[in-house]
């Protein structure tokens, strides 16, 4: 799930980065200055975007993809105890405890 909300934080990351360059073309003129001046604090930006973007995507897919796990977990524990689910031949209900 986390390499889930990575990806697409990364590209959601990169569309956004390639819609600014394409919108601050004027700035092209003064690029050296920026990434000397101001270049540790543009990647630190960036980071900071990426790290809220996944937070942000991991939240959302455990809220909406992982909806009443516990519950199915739980029915499912309640039979294998009462034995009704069936067990494959070679696992014993002694092994499991």
């Amino acid at each position: 799930m986390i390499s889930n909300a990575l990806l697409a934080s990364t590209g959601i990351t990169l569309a956004l980065l390639f819609l600014l360059l394409g919108q601050l073309r004027f700035l092209i003129p003064y690029r050296s200055l920026l990434i000397h001046h101001d270049g540790t604090t543009i990647l630190l930006c960036i980071d900071v975007l990426l790290l809220n973007l996944t937070a942000a995507l991991f939240t959302f897919e455990r809220r909406f993809f992982l909806k009443d796990t516990g519950r199915k977990l739980a029915h499912f524990d309640r039979e294998l105890n009462a034995g009704r689910t069936p067990m494959p031949p070679y696992l014993h209900r002694e092994e499991l405890q």
